[in-house]
Protein backbone atom coordinates (compact mmCIF):
# COMPACT_ATOMS: atom_id res chain seq x y z
CA UNK A 1 0.00 0.00 0.00
CA UNK A 2 1.59 3.32 -1.26
CA UNK A 3 0.32 5.70 1.92
CA UNK A 4 0.23 9.47 0.32
CA UNK A 5 -1.03 12.48 2.47
CA UNK A 6 -4.01 12.84 0.08
CA UNK A 7 -4.98 9.01 0.87
CA UNK A 8 -5.08 9.76 4.62
CA UNK A 9 -6.51 13.18 4.05
CA UNK A 10 -9.30 11.38 2.70
CA UNK A 11 -9.77 8.25 5.05
CA UNK A 12 -10.05 10.87 7.82
CA UNK A 13 -12.75 12.88 6.74
CA UNK A 14 -14.83 9.97 5.03
CA UNK A 15 -14.30 7.50 8.33
CA UNK A 16 -14.32 10.25 11.06
CA UNK A 17 -16.61 13.23 9.47
CA UNK A 18 -13.50 15.20 9.83
CA UNK A 19 -14.55 19.09 8.67
CA UNK A 20 -10.68 20.00 8.56
CA UNK A 21 -7.35 17.76 7.87
CA UNK A 22 -3.93 18.75 7.19
CA UNK A 23 -1.48 16.27 6.21
CA UNK A 24 2.01 16.92 6.26
CA UNK A 25 4.80 14.41 4.78
CA UNK A 26 7.68 14.74 7.07
CA UNK A 27 9.45 11.62 5.75
CA UNK A 28 12.39 13.39 4.25
CA UNK A 29 13.46 14.22 7.74
CA UNK A 30 13.22 10.41 8.77
CA UNK A 31 14.64 7.14 6.95
CA UNK A 32 10.94 5.78 6.47
CA UNK A 33 6.91 7.26 6.12
CA UNK A 34 6.37 9.30 8.60
CA UNK A 35 3.61 11.59 9.27
CA UNK A 36 2.08 15.04 11.10
CA UNK A 37 -1.38 15.21 10.87
CA UNK A 38 -4.27 17.51 12.28
CA UNK A 39 -7.80 16.44 12.46
CA UNK A 40 -10.55 18.82 13.52
CA UNK A 41 -14.04 16.84 13.95
CA UNK A 42 -17.28 17.03 15.35
CA UNK A 43 -17.04 13.22 16.53
CA UNK A 44 -14.41 14.14 19.04
CA UNK A 45 -16.84 16.39 21.42
CA UNK A 46 -17.11 14.83 24.99
CA UNK A 47 -13.88 12.57 24.29
CA UNK A 48 -10.48 12.80 25.90
CA UNK A 49 -7.41 13.17 24.14
CA UNK A 50 -6.82 9.78 24.39
CA UNK A 51 -10.29 8.11 22.75
CA UNK A 52 -9.84 10.59 20.17
CA UNK A 53 -6.49 9.31 19.54
CA UNK A 54 -7.57 5.76 19.07
CA UNK A 55 -10.08 6.82 16.93
CA UNK A 56 -7.48 7.99 14.50
CA UNK A 57 -5.21 5.59 14.62
CA UNK A 58 -8.58 2.18 14.42
CA UNK A 59 -9.46 4.89 11.17
CA UNK A 60 -6.03 4.55 10.21
CA UNK A 61 -4.73 0.93 11.30
CA UNK A 62 -3.60 -0.49 7.80
CA UNK A 63 -1.72 2.44 6.94
CA UNK A 64 -0.19 2.64 10.37
CA UNK A 65 1.65 -0.49 9.78
CA UNK A 66 3.25 1.13 6.81
CA UNK A 67 4.26 4.08 9.09
CA UNK A 68 7.00 4.74 11.16
CA UNK A 69 6.58 7.59 12.61
CA UNK A 70 2.64 9.64 13.41
CA UNK A 71 2.40 12.56 15.24
CA UNK A 72 -1.14 13.51 15.82
CA UNK A 73 -2.97 16.49 16.89
CA UNK A 74 -7.32 16.26 17.71
CA UNK A 75 -9.65 19.24 18.00
CA UNK A 76 -13.38 19.79 18.26
CA UNK A 77 -14.59 22.33 16.33
CA UNK A 78 -14.49 24.81 18.91
CA UNK A 79 -11.34 24.14 19.92
CA UNK A 80 -9.80 24.38 16.19
CA UNK A 81 -12.10 28.45 15.95
CA UNK A 82 -10.08 29.24 19.31
CA UNK A 83 -6.76 27.75 17.96
CA UNK A 84 -7.60 30.04 15.06
CA UNK A 85 -8.35 33.09 16.60
CA UNK A 86 -5.16 33.51 18.87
Amino acid sequence: MDVTTDHIRDKLIKEIGAIHVEVEDTSSNRCAASFKVLVVSPQFEGKPLLARHRMVNTCLADELKEIHAFEQKTLTPEQWEKQKAQ
